[in-house]
């Protein structure tokens, strides 16, 4: 009898705090939301295909899910938004580029788009230059990154080995 009574106290100590603890207003951090960087507005884009560049893949790779082959492709920014949009991005920062080859568009995959005013937020290395790309195998070795410099913005493509 003695121990339910003592469980029972302290269900309604605990219920009691629960209630105080609620009505409490939080405190200035806890609940207000971050402050997040300005997104630039997308670089304009028509809708006819934009070409980006030429680029060596020195390795097979994988281009939306198919085998892209080792050489080089005439890279090309298409008109197509990526579907669907990843939380946080905006309108046409992430796009369909395709890898031509000999006229023949060869794999497809979505490219980040990083406009001139947002790359102090995203650059660690040295960036190629202007009008130029760099072909990278990044730490681990289970991506390679193109990254295509064309008209101030950068492009990014992801490849998985």
């Amino acid at each position: 009898m003695k121990q339910w009574m003592i469980a029972g106290a302290l269900t309604g100590v605990l219920a009691l705090a629960g209630t105080v603890q609620a009505q409490k207003p939080a405190a200035q951090g806890d609940r207000a939301p971050k402050q997040q960087p300005t997104t630039a507005a997308a670089p304009d884009v028509t809708d006819a295909a934009m070409a980006l560049g030429t680029v060596r893949i020195p390795r097979a790779v994988k281009a939306d899910g198919k085998p892209l082959a080792a050489g080089t492709y005439q890279v090309r920014l298409t008109a197509d938004e990526a579907k669907p949009d990843a939380t946080g991005t905006s309108q046409k920062l992430e796009r369909w580029v395709e890898f031509v080859q000999k006229g023949d568009v060869k794999g497809r995959e979505v490219v980040s788009i990083v406009p001139q005013t947002e790359q102090k937020l995203v650059q660690k290395d040295a960036p190629p230059a202007a009008g130029g790309s760099k072909v990278q195998m990044l730490k681990g070795g289970d991506y390679l990154r193109v990254w295509i410099n064309k008209g101030g913005n950068y492009y990014l493509i992801h490849l998985p080995v």
